[in-house]
């Protein structure tokens, strides 16, 4: 019984819808026809004729020039020339006056230099060595050769044996005038002189000995 309950009310709904599809269609189909209307011919011309185009040229007038009128020369001015007098120049006559050159004698010129001491020119300051904890002096005591040049280099006296090397050193790059005597340049034996090594702490301070 359910079975042909459900058939009978597809059958319905089917035919339903069939038939209102059928209204619409009929409906659009209905609607009125408008044609559309008819375009004008169109026409293409192939490789048409191009009117000539006539270009305006602008006419330059050129000025006529003018003649330049050259000015007549200047007039020419004659100079007078001064007149040369006719006196005569008189002239110088003689010789000059032969006059001998006075003879130098070099065994008349003699240079002499007064003696002296070796005097020190050059001073090369002596390394603080790196092992020093506290200030320091040596005494060295050397000669000096007829060139300058400091030899023989001994520590006669340092208060501590770390600055001996350096003050050695320092003394080898010295530079001197020689001593002189009678004109000439001698050695100069038994010079002795103070070193002095200043050694200060971080505030500038010289640490004494």
């Amino acid at each position: 019984m359910n079975v042909f309950l459900r058939w009978g009310i597809g059958t319905v709904i089917a035919g339903f819808v069939t038939f209102s599809l059928f209204v619409m269609m009929m409906l659009l189909i209905k609607g009125d026809f408008k044609p559309e209307e008819k375009l004008d011919n169109a026409s293409f011309e192939i490789n048409p004729k191009v009117e000539d185009i006539k270009v305006a040229v602008r006419e330059t007038k050129i000025a006529k020039i003018r003649k330049v009128v050259t000015p007549p020369p200047p007039p020419q001015i004659e100079r007078q020339q001064a007149a040369q007098p006719n006196v005569a120049i008189a002239s110088l006559e003689g010789a000059i006056p032969d006059f001998e050159t006075p003879k130098l004698d070099r065994q008349s010129f003699k240079i002499t230099v007064s003696d002296r001491d070796a005097q020190p020119l050059v001073r090369i300051p002596p390394i603080m060595p790196p092992r020093a904890e506290k200030s320091g002096h040596c005494t060295v005591r050397f000669s000096v050769s007829p060139e300058g040049q400091p030899y023989e280099v001994v520590v006669a006296y340092c208060s501590s044996s770390v600055f001996r090397r350096s003050s050695i050193k320092s003394v080898e790059k010295w530079k001197y005038q020689p001593k002189i005597v009678n004109g000439r340049s001698v050695a100069r034996q038994g010079v002795e002189t103070k070193i002095t090594f200043n050694l200060s702490d971080e505030r500038g301070n010289i640490i004494p000995e």
